[in-house]
């Protein structure tokens, strides 16, 4: 019975002193709203006769918006009277343009239109969680609600992870042009790919002379060459515990994402061979640099579902994985946390396999928190405490980047809006100089 119904009871109980008989009168009254509640459940429409499908949006961006639409078909011969629920998990920001206590009517035959508009708080899949549909009889007294009927039409939106640093992208991409430039232009000679061949000058290394070739031409020829284009590119993202910590209003672990994605779009059009690589105590994901035309996009679709888990990094199994992979010498990107418990006891003893084959950038985002509490004058004595456990981890944060830098690491710390373009300054740099 719904409310209505629930009125009609009370209704009647405030008229019993006005009968002569006050029993009979609640007989009689109990009796009638339950006669008139069985008419209303009979003449409801049936919930087997109800069929649900959606359409809309299968991937939204992180806080943008996406719209699912619920068609609600009724085979029935009577209307359809409904009140529906359309639930989805938490994180996925449901708002439905019907509100749940609203009465929805579909003619017979008809088709019903609900839309919802989604608004995502978290990254990778959001799926629809129940549809409750209840149908209501014309009187508004009895309802027929069953569960799984209308069966719960499946989807599931798959929110892909920020990339607002694209808006950098841009201004990288003017640099990498001038670095080429320079590169071909001041680098003839030194360089690891063949260029052409041209007439030998006074000055020229005589080890770059072509025999053949001026046996050929009757004339001394030397060789020319140009800086290797095709560099190979490592990220790895550190998906353990200390990527779980959020740093401003995200966790580290989209941080990271976000700037691997930026670091990626720069590097494939710089020709580079762009791998991915997300670990912890096992790999997580994997993508692979061939076929550089949709190389964003399958980096994107293997992000998104990630998830930070609360384990310890093996490190071990890290540098295991890029040397199997990696056989040439390449530029290793990693983004994890700069603490001295995870990298002190974890990266630190195996970093020199690493450091050996690869050069390698260690990229973290620090918690502006810390710096806050560092500097803020203490106010109270738990204060005065506070910012000694800021000194103290700050001063840890310099002893693993001291570490760090003896075993040639270039360390990145940056603020988590700065981390992208910071690291892509670092690339850029490392290129202009040769040292990848």
């Amino acid at each position: 019975m719904t409310w209505r119904a629930g009125v009609l009871l009370l209704v009647g109980a405030l008229s019993l002193p006005a009968w002569p008989a006050p029993l009979v009168g609640v007989a009689l009254m109990t009796g009638a709203v339950l006669l008139l509640c069985a008419v209303d459940w009979a003449l409801a429409a049936p919930l087997h006769a109800v069929t649900a499908t959606r359409d809309g949006d299968r991937s939204v961006r992180l806080g943008g918006t996406a719209t699912i639409t619920l068609r609600l078909t009724n085979t029935a011969g009577r209307t359809l009277r409904a009140q529906v629920r359309d639930a989805w998990v938490p994180s996925a920001g449901a708002v439905g343009d019907v509100p749940p206590q609203r009465v929805t009517r579909v003619a017979p035959g008809g088709t019903a239109v609900l839309p919802s508009r989604l608004t995502p708080t978290r990254r990778g899949d959001r799926p629809a969680v129940a549809l409750a549909v209840r149908s209501l009889g014309p009187l508004g007294l009895a309802f027929r609600q069953w569960a799984g009927r209308p069966a719960t039409p499946p989807w599931t939106l798959r929110v892909l992870p920020r990339f607002d640093s694209r808006r950098h992208l841009p201004e990288k991409l003017s640099r990498l042009r001038v670095i080429d430039g320079t590169q071909v232009t001041r680098g003839r000679g030194q360089g690891t790919e063949f260029d052409t061949l041209r007439e030998y000058v006074v000055g020229d290394d005589v080890r770059s002379i072509d025999w053949r070739a001026s046996a050929r031409r009757s004339d001394v020829l030397v060789r020319t060459w140009r800086p290797e284009r095709d560099r190979r590119l490592v990220c790895v993202l550190d998906t353990g515990r200390t990527s779980a910590v959020r740093v401003g209003d995200e966790p580290r672990l989209d941080t990271s994402i976000d700037a691997a994605l930026l670091l990626t779009a720069l590097a494939a059009r710089a020709g580079d061979r762009v791998d991915l690589l997300a670990a912890d105590i096992a790999v997580r994901a994997t993508v692979t640099g061939s076929g550089r035309s949709n190389l964003l996009n399958r980096l994107v679709t293997a992000v998104t579902p990630l998830q930070p888990a609360l384990v310890e990094t093996d490190f071990g199994l890290v540098v295991g994985e890029v040397l199997r992979r990696e056989r040439q010498r390449g530029l290793v990107v990693l983004f994890t946390a700069l603490e001295a418990g995870a990298l002190g006891a974890g990266l630190l003893p195996v970093l020199p396999r690493l450091a050996a084959r690869h050069r390698v950038v260690v990229a973290a985002a620090h918690d502006p928190v810390l710096t806050g509490l560092a500097t803020a004058a203490p106010a109270r004595p738990a204060d005065a405490y506070a910012a000694a456990a800021a000194w103290r981890a700050l001063a840890e944060r310099t002893r693993v980047r001291a570490a760090l830098a003896r075993h040639g690491v270039t360390v990145v710390d940056a603020p988590a809006d700065r981390l992208a373009p910071v690291v892509a300054d670092t690339y850029l740099r490392l290129k202009a100089h040769g040292r990848l």
